[in-house]
């Protein structure tokens, strides 16, 4: 019949249904590991499987991360590869990686209200979804004669100067900032660049927005 399974597939599914897709994971990446383990001492599953006193087929499904198999044999394999049994499940529940990664020069450069010539601002990290949680922004400024607009917007802002001087605003203060300096504030006070003391000016503005942004 076209819809039969074969007897391995059959077998196959009821362990995947016993072991759980928790366990399946847990299996697949032990066995991926003692595979990893044994290639590197350049043994064979004949080998290993003779040192740990199991099966080449059972070897074999704990390799393909087709079973689960008991702690003591795990033990034993470990043992046959001269690596201890910790190191098998060292990066068991690891969060994948997901990072964003904006090469020198690369950011996405954005029009805000105080680009004009000689005002650059580069977004360094950008498609975060529907909901910004912060904004990373490079900003370079070298027009020392500028007149220089505010700002205002939701959440907390975080400065640090990287190269040149200036004097920042922020409500009715105002702060003398060069490199190294950090400055942070709320984003909702008006604020922005007042003089440029030395120029080129070039500093990270992080914008963080939190949650409920609106």
């Amino acid at each position: 019949m076209g819809n039969r399974r074969t007897v391995p597939a059959v077998v196959a599914a009821a362990n995947e249904e016993a072991v759980g897709s928790e366990g399946l994971a847990v299996a697949r990446h032990l066995g991926a590991a003692l595979r990893e383990k044994r290639l590197a001492h350049g043994l064979t599953i004949a080998e290993v499987s003779t040192l740990a006193g199991i099966s080449r087929g059972m070897l074999s499904k704990i390799e393909n991360g087709q079973c689960a198999t008991s702690l003591d044999t795990l033990h034993r394999l470990a043992r046959s590869l001269g690596i201890s049994l910790s190191a098998l499940f060292r990066d068991v529940d690891v969060i994948e990686g997901n990072a964003q990664l904006v090469r020198a020069g690369e950011g996405m450069e954005v029009v805000r209200r105080g680009t004009r010539s000689g005002h650059t601002y580069r977004l360094l990290a950008y498609d975060q979804g529907p909901e910004k949680l912060f904004e990373p922004f490079l900003i370079s400024l070298d027009d020392a004669s500028e007149v220089f607009p505010t700002f205002q917007h939701p959440g907390t802002e975080l400065i640090y100067m990287l190269q040149g001087r200036m004097t920042y605003r922020h409500g009715n203060e105002t702060y003398e900032i060069g490199p190294g300096d950090t400055l942070t504030f709320r984003g909702d006070v008006p604020h922005g660049p007042e003089v440029l003391s030395e120029t080129p000016a070039l500093f990270l503005a992080i914008i963080i927005y939190g949650r409920g942004r609106e």
